[in-house]
């Protein structure tokens, strides 16, 4: 899979998540993926609610309308927005990195 893939209705983009950061943060582009941080332990779903909370910030988007589709227990994961285009998601990431630089 690309590092955007559009569905339907629906945007998938590829993230490498590193848990107990001391912050969340959106780091920037690794390979095909986005690299984020969060603060939160990779324990009880708690660093994928917090993947969550920082997409939704980050991309102007409700929780509701983000998603882990895959690896829910690994780093390596996969997301699915709704109610944003690839190119808008990109555009906000890269200049969320940009800004946290």
């Amino acid at each position: 899979m690309p590092v955007g893939e559009r569905t339907r209705t629906t945007v998938r983009l590829r993230l490498r998540v590193v848990p107990g950061a001391r912050r969340s943060q959106v780091v920037g582009r690794l390979g095909e993926s986005w690299k984020l941080r969060v603060h939160a332990a990779p324990k009880r779903g708690r660093a994928n609610d917090e993947v969550v909370t920082l997409l939704a910030g980050t991309l102007g988007l409700a929780p509701a309308e983000i998603g882990v589709v895959a690896g829910r227990t690994t780093r390596d994961k996969v997301v699915e927005l709704s109610g944003i285009t690839l190119d808008e998601a990109e555009h906000r990431l890269a200049a969320a990195a940009e800004a946290d630089a």
